[in-house]
């Protein structure tokens, strides 16, 4: 096996890793939030607070493996076009560091529910809605986050159809997934109130991201041939 073929299998297997642990975060460690009942939240969170904390947990883990997907391909990328290559590291780099702040958003719930004494000048109403502040916050930054996550796929997108070891249309969907992602989470910062119903309709663009990574991890990459 090339070291190209190597290298594009190992990130195809890092990609199925990341998505895997992505969406498990995404659907096993979500309804703690409870919009606008802060007593609600907060006692959802302090009668499951292990499955939340491992849900933090899942969360690191998931920023880590993109970073180290990210660096397998643009070893992958970087004889295409280094400039996109390096831009792609870039895009995801500045959205795992606003992935890691907003993190700090999911643990303050966890110390202003731990009854510490410090806290006693609040009331449990005022710490309740402390709580669901926070959590609103985290939400709020989720959604800046997918910026990144929709930029990233753009050079992502041009080095696939630039290079030569894989189908164009398969760069055209990274393309299309970027900016499903991009109309989404500009359209709930900017107009919030159309936000649900333009993630709605974006939804299944994001599946544009998934063929390149069975692709990946199937097919591997066509050695380059060179001039």
């Amino acid at each position: 096996m090339s070291s190209t073929q190597a290298t594009a299998r190992r990130a195809g297997a890092l990609y199925l890793l990341f998505m895997i642990v992505g969406l498990i975060d995404m659907f096993g460690f979500t309804g703690f939030l409870v919009a606008g009942d802060a007593t609600a939240t907060a006692l959802s969170i302090s009668a499951h607070q292990l499955s939340y904390r491992v849900g933090m947990l899942t969360d690191l883990v998931a920023l880590l493996l993109f970073i180290v997907l990210v660096v397998s391909l643009y070893r992958l990328f970087e004889g295409v076009d280094p400039w996109h290559a390096v831009l792609m590291v870039i895009l995801v780099s500045v959205g795992v560091a606003v992935g890691l702040a907003n993190l700090l958003t999911k643990i303050a719930p966890l110390i202003l529910l731990s009854g510490a004494d410090y806290l006693s000048v609040f009331s449990r109403p005022q710490i309740d809605a402390l709580v669901l502040g926070a959590l609103s916050l985290n939400s709020e930054g989720n959604t800046v986050a997918a910026v990144f996550w929709g930029l990233w796929l753009l050079p992502f997108g041009i080095l696939v159809i630039r290079s030569d070891h894989f189908p164009r249309v398969l760069g055209v969907l990274l393309l299309v997934a970027g900016a499903a992602y991009l109309t989404s989470s500009i359209t709930s910062i900017i107009l919030p109130a159309y936000g649900e119903a333009v993630s709605q309709a974006a939804t299944p663009l994001l599946l544009g991201e998934f063929p390149i990574i069975f692709w990946l991890l199937i097919k591997g990459a066509k050695t380059r041939q060179l001039p």
